[in-house]
Parts: structure tokens; C-alpha cells; sequence
């Protein structure tokens, strides 16, 4: 589905082939058939606003809202797993179904990056697809409701997915405890983080051993790199709901 590849290329890092293509991305979008018109004109409104802005603008507000604090994460397992074994895990199960569908992956990316995934997703047909969906349903909820929070456009993009998985989800009750979260992209925040991460590794500051790693983690591209990931402090769905599943939907 093409959606899921115009979905893609908006959440990744701006690049400059999306305002080169914004007439076509409109196209696709308001052709789709799974989406409302409300959607589709929330959708194309970000598109047009984003497609206006100078790219190094564009940038700019990318890294500070998704590269500032961990709970915007692109990252789907970090929310899911946080650095848990399980993590490790779900990524293999993760990369074998990419493989099944032809996918290929550059060293350098991480199979849980959402972008990716939406890749993965435009090669399924729209039953599996929504099914993907339903499994990652509260978590994209979840962002959607942050970048609400943010008065985000970005919003429109987890508000379609959600849109076309028709999952059940309580929108109020996450609006509730979201709105109850502290910032955590605040200089404060953020200073707050690492003075954590520099106990958490033990020893002084000065023995090497205690300052995060400034190594890429294999996003796929370099803005989207977080050394150390950390669990996201996110509601979880209910029992019903599973992370990914990776045995069903390919």
C-alpha cells in the first residue's frame, strides 16, 4: 500500500525528495480509500506546511522534537522492551519477517525504526498490514497523543495509522495519563538524564566508564541515532494486546 510508503517518508528525516514529490504524495494521499477526509486533510495540510519550510528549518524542528528526550522515540521496542533481553529477541523475529517479504536492511538500521517498519508494512497486503497495526496500536496512540501534547502536524501521521488498523483504543484514557507526564525535553530534563546515566554506570566521571556511548545504534540515518536507549516511561495496553507479534502476520 502506498500510503504506508508516503506515512514513511514524512515520519523519517527530512529529506528533499519529499518536496520534489509533494504533488504526488498528495495524489496518493487523497486517493486512498482507508483513510477519512478528515484524515486526508489533516494529512496534506502537514504536507503542504512542511513541504514550505527551508529543509534546514524542517530539520531543525525534526531534531528537536524527536531528537530530544526518549519519549517520542521512533524506536517501537524501546517502548515495548526497553533494554530487556526481549528486546534483542523481538529484533531477530523482526528482521526474519523483513526477510520473508524481500526487505533488505542496511547495517547501519535498526528493524523497529517506525519508518522502516511502514516500509515493511506497504509490501503486505491490507488485512496482515492491519493486523502489524493492531499489535503496535497503543503505542502509536500513545505518540500521536505526545505530539498532540506538542501541537504537533506529526500527529496526523499516528492519528492515520491508527485510523486504517481500526483498533479499540482509549484515547481518553491515554490523554489522561499523558497529560500527567513531565517533560522530558527540557534542557533540566535531559541534564537529568545523564546525571542518572553517569550513577547508573558507576565510578566517576572521569574513569571512562560512566558517560554514555556516543556510537551510532544503527539508525538509519545519522540524526536518528540515540546511543543509549532507555525505556520510555509509557502506559501499556491492555493484557489482550501483545508487542509485535512476529508469527502470524507475515
Amino acid at each position: 500500500m502506498q500510503i504506508f510508503k508516503v506515512i514513511s517518508a514524512l515520519m523519517d528525516y527530512p529529506q528533499e525528495g519529499v518536496a520534489k514529490h509533494e504533488e504526488e504524495l498528495h495524489q496518493i494521499i487523497q486517493c486512498n480509500p482507508t483513510l477519512s477526509s478528515d484524515s486526508k486533510q489533516a494529512m496534506s495540510q502537514f504536507l503542504a506546511q512542511q513541504c514550505a519550510l527551508d529543509l534546514l528549518d524542517w530539520q531543525s524542528d525534526y531534531d528537536a522534537l524527536f531528537e530530544r528526550g526518549r519519549n517520542l522515540s521512533l524506536l517501537l521496542f524501546e517502548h515495548v522492551h526497553g533494554e530487556s533481553r526481549d528486546r534483542g529477541q523481538a529484533m531477530v523475529d523482526l528482521i526474519a519477517q523483513y526477510k520473508e517479504a524481500d526487505l533488505s536492511l542496511d547495517k547501519n538500521e535498526l528493524p523497529d525504526y517506525i519508518p522502516l517498519f511502514l516500509e515493511f508494512l506497504s509490501t503486505q497486503d491490507l488485512a496482515g498490514a492491519k493486523a502489524w497495526l493492531m499489535d503496535v496500536s497503543h503505542i502509536l496512540a500513545v505518540l500521536a497523543t505526545r505530539l498532540e501534547e506538542r501541537d504537533s502536524g506529526y500527529a496526523s501521521l499516528f492519528n492515520a495509522l491508527l485510523e486504517i488498523s481500526q483498533a479499540d483504543v482509549d484515547r481518553a484514557e491515554i490523554r489522561e495519563a499523558v497529560a500527567k507526564e513531565e517533560a522530558d525535553y527540557t534542557n533540566e530534563a535531559i541534564d537529568k538524564v545523564w546525571e542518572d546515566e553517569a550513577i547508573s554506570f558507576g565510578g566517576n566521571a572521569t574513569d571512562g566508564g560512566s558517560c554514555p556511548s556516543s556510537a551510532s545504534d544503527g539508525k538509519p540515518s545519522a540524526k536518528q541515532s540515540r546511543s543509549d536507549e532507555m525505556q520510555v516511561n509509557i502506559m501499556m495496553p491492555p493484557q489482550s494486546s501483545a508487542p509485535l507479534a512476529t508469527n502470524s502476520q507475515s
